[in-house]
């Protein structure tokens, strides 16, 4: 499931400065801080000369170098490698404005995180910058310095002021944390030669490319996103009475996983798709405004994003009654088959393209099998003249997984959809039979029903391995599940 990454523009602060802030009836030595905003109130002389004093003093005791730091430190030097001589900046992107003076919650770029170690906790507007030296680069981290008790952005600046978003890291804090240099955001200079992440085609492609293969800590916060990601399926499962009283029951589905996606991790990877009914046909459906009703298939694609920006993606189809009727569980394990067929075609060395292929050729072997193609399944197997079974999942059924949840998409083809397995790679699996509720060519009992299941797959030496094999997948799992779980 696509999630765009936040976008790299900044919202002004004009507005947010000083608003809701303490109020008192205008004074001859009131001071106006310069913040044009129809909701300023002019802060009095008293408060100006008392707001900075009679604070207890904050610990300075220095963090030990956290887990992701060691290992964002090879990162970068496979970066430093292949740039000798060269200055390349990664910036974090910065805030995006919601509306007036309301922001999107920040999440930095995955280049930036995955080169600095920092997660859900990176400053907007950070900059790592890699400057040349004789001998490699020295990688230094910009960002801008807490606006604490000592400023008056302590007080006047919603964005930055700790009055108001609360403790916010320091300069030596970040250093030792994560084990790299940093500098103010005001001693950044941009140079007119840089080789910038998402401007130069070459450096942006070559982070993509080396996130191709996973490291153990990227493989331990994968685990940890699909075990929490679990967790919220369960929450589903057990909340379906609930979900099927309320008419707009795909809102309540994506509630509730978005309570354990809060609780237990950082946030959900990308918006959910909570699609019921017809809906299920809707490859990309986030409205979840339609009610659950009994009797259909809901199809939910989810996954929860930890603390480190490390993301799940998993789709499940569950009946809504807890039990699928002949032609549900027909459809239902017919995408198990084609799943499983890929699970199956992944091994090392194999091109990352045959897992698309295996799932394709069981998915044209059923739909032709139950007379809705006008010709053979090897005539639309065929790779110029075929393609009638992609009517029914036009999708592709695989993606590299990771900090994104469309990982390594700059990377080159051959090295992406023509490349071959190795371990240490991550991607999903995820066939899908789609019958729009108008498809004149499917037969009325087939319409308006679609499937799919998705699962996080880790490649090793010994061969493919299911992150979510614990979350049910075949249709008696799922069925038992159900029963288990939604009393």
């Amino acid at each position: 499931m696509d999630a765009p990454s936040t976008s790299d523009t900044t919202a002004t602060t004009a507005d947010r400065q000083i608003a809701d802030s303490p109020t008192a009836e205008p004074q001859s030595d009131a001071v106006e801080l310069d913040a044009p905003s129809n909701r300023k109130a002019p802060f009095p002389r008293g408060f100006l000369e008392t707001i900075s004093t009679g604070w207890a003093e904050h610990p300075a005791e220095l963090p030990q170098p956290r887990e992701q730091a060691a290992w964002a430190a090879r990162r970068r030097a496979r970066v430093s490698e292949a740039f000798p001589g060269r200055r390349v900046v990664v910036p974090a992107g910065g805030l995006k404005q919601r509306s007036n003076d309301t922001d999107y919650p920040f999440r930095s770029h995955s280049a930036f995180a995955h080169l600095t170690g920092w997660g859900r906790d990176a400053e907007p507007d950070a900059v790592l910058v890699f400057e040349p030296r004789d001998e490699g680069h020295e990688a230094v981290l910009y960002f801008r310095e807490r606006a604490d008790r000592t400023t008056a952005e302590f007080y006047s600046d919603a964005t930055v002021g700790e009055f108001w978003i609360g403790p916010r890291p320091a300069l030596d804090g970040v250093a030792a944390d994560l084990d790299l240099a940093t500098a103010h955001l005001s001693d950044f200079q941009p140079g007119d030669h840089d080789l910038t992440v998402d401007v130069d085609d070459e450096v942006t492609r070559f982070v993509s490319e080396l996130r191709l293969i996973k490291d153990e800590y990227e493989l331990a916060e994968l685990a940890l996103a699909v075990e929490v990601t679990g967790r919220g399926f369960d929450d589903i499962v057990a909340e379906l009475p609930r979900i099927i009283e309320h008419p707009r029951g795909e809102r309540v589905v994506e509630g509730v996983f978005h309570q354990r996606a809060r609780s237990d991790g950082n946030s959900v990877g990308y918006d959910t798709i909570a699609a019921s009914g017809p809906h299920a046909c809707y490859l990309h459906w986030t409205r979840n405004d339609g009610a659950v009703t009994p009797g259909d298939l809901i199809l939910v694609d989810a996954g929860v994003e930890v603390d480190s920006l490390y993301t799940a993606d998993i789709t499940r189809t569950l009946p809504v009654s807890g039990t699928f009727t002949d032609i549900q569980r027909r459809i239902y394990e017919t995408v198990r088959e084609a799943a499983d067929a890929s699970f199956a075609a992944a091994k090392v060395g194999v091109p990352f393209r045959r897992l698309h292929e295996a799932a394709m050729e069981v998915i044209a072997a059923r739909v032709a099998e139950w007379g809705l193609l006008p010709v053979t399944a090897e005539e639309a197997l065929d790779a110029d003249k075929g393609g009638q079974h992609r009517r029914y999942m036009v999708h592709g059924t695989s993606h590299h997984l990771g900090i994104d949840v469309h990982d390594c998409a700059q990377a080159r083809r051959d090295m992406y959809y023509d490349g071959l397995l190795e371990p240490g790679m991550v991607f999903t699996i995820e066939p899908g039979l789609y019958f729009q509720i108008d498809d004149l060519t499917v037969p009325e009992e087939y319409r308006g029903i679609g499937a799919r299941i998705e699962d996080d797959i880790v490649m090793t030496a010994d061969g493919p391995v299911n992150l979510s094999a614990g979350i049910p997948r075949t249709a008696d799992e799922v069925e038992e599940w159900i029963a288990r779980l939604s009393r």
